[in-house]
């Protein structure tokens, strides 16, 4: 449903309240307020979102690594409103987009020229060891330049560690496609970004759905930092799929299916599995 056409239900709903004097009810998403989590970002800047949210789930970027989410403050402050009454599910968590753009390292200003990895010396090419170091670089700026100062703004905790974060692997984001090698590629960027947070001391978890996963990386070993990470599935267009969801496959072998997506009147909804 578009944006205006929820505001002229929303008006008629207001009017007929009005008319049996009855009070006006808040919005409403039709699911139970003590159970449903809602992830925001970018697309939602300037937008009436839930209060009834149990947990909230803010994306740090811009729909791009590279760039922050332009009201991440004010987001993070509804999604530290949460209610809180999901067990295991923290109020506030975070998402980060993520990419490995290194086919077009000849335009990029933001590929790295050196560091040292778990791959070896990155020394400024598209090898597994500059794709590491990409993605570690890509997540301390969405920590350290995007995320921390917008906490303080908002008043909450701007600690990393304090937080859960999610590593959004989509393919409408800029990956290396067509062979092991670029899946490898692909899975040591991610590797990077788990590696910056986990050394501050934050938990991290996979998003994404079994297909995207599937063309972005692939199977995951078991000697990779990925592969006990647990998954939030995406692709359910209801709350009944979203459950039946929790019983897919996780992402990697050695993580758990713990949160499932389903979008409902253009917003997202996250549900726990038990």
């Amino acid at each position: 449903m578009s944006r205006t056409a929820r505001a002229l239900v929303a008006a008629v709903l207001a009017c007929a309240a009005l008319a049996l004097g009855l009070p006006a009810a808040a919005a409403s998403t039709g699911d139970d307020a003590s159970e449903v989590g809602y992830d925001v970002s970018h697309p939602q800047c300037d937008e009436e979102l839930p209060t009834d949210h149990a947990f909230g789930i803010v994306g740090v970027n811009g729909g791009l690594a590279t760039r922050p989410n332009p009201c991440l403050a004010e987001q993070l402050a509804w999604a530290s409103e949460a209610s809180g009454t999901v067990a295991g599910q923290p109020r506030l968590q975070l998402y980060v987009n993520t990419a490995n753009p290194g086919q077009f390292i000849d335009v990029l200003h933001t590929w790295p020229l050196r560091g040292t990895t778990p791959y070896g010396r990155c020394e400024g090419g598209n090898s597994t060891a500059c794709s590491w170091q990409y993605g570690w670089l890509r997540v301390y700026v969405s920590v350290e330049a995007f995320f921390v100062p917008a906490a303080q703004e908002a008043g909450v905790d701007a600690d990393p560690a304090r937080h859960r974060w999610w590593l959004d692997v989509e393919t409408m984001n800029t990956w290396q496609y067509g062979s092991d090698a670029a899946r490898d590629r692909n899975r040591a960027a991610l590797e990077g970004m788990t590696a910056y947070l986990t050394d501050r001391g934050a938990e991290v978890g996979l998003y994404s759905t079994g297909r995207q996963w599937g063309l972005i990386v692939g199977d995951v070993p078991a000697r990779s930092a990925l592969h006990d990470l647990d998954s939030w599935l995406a692709g359910s267009t209801t709350r009944a799929g979203a459950e039946a969801a929790c019983r897919r496959a996780p992402l990697t072998e050695g993580g758990e299916v713990v949160l499932t997506q389903y979008v409902t009147d253009g917003l997202d909804h996250d549900h726990a599995c038990a």
